[in-house]
């Protein structure tokens, strides 16, 4: 059974053995709730989720296109593939430059 991590987000179904998982281990989420799609997936339990978002330049009262790209640790309960629009949350540092979790998956 998962247990409630605060966020308005539906539990997964299937259990895992993660004790990173925010549902079925004892990681707890607290701070930023972010957006954003699924860039890479080639490490081992973690992803890579880029974001764009516009910067307001005042010298020349104009906006400008930047990205950054955020790590953020996979669960096995949750099957996350390159492309798919993911919500992550923040976390403790779970290793050097995660600090996110995966907590919920919406399809493309």
């Amino acid at each position: 059974m998962a247990r409630n991590i605060g966020l308005n987000v539906q539990p997964p179904v299937e259990e895992c053995q993660d004790v990173n998982c925010p549902f079925h281990g004892n990681l707890s989420v607290r701070g930023q709730v972010i957006t954003g799609k699924v860039v890479s997936d080639r490490m081992l339990g973690t992803i890579v989720v880029g974001r764009d978002f516009l910067h307001y330049v005042r010298k020349y009262k104009r906006y400008e296109k930047r990205s950054s790209k955020l790590h953020a640790h996979n669960p096995p309960c949750l099957q996350v593939k390159v492309g798919d629009i993911v919500k992550i949350a923040e976390c403790r540092p779970i290793s050097k430059s995660t600090n996110f979790v995966v907590v919920e998956v919406q399809k493309p």
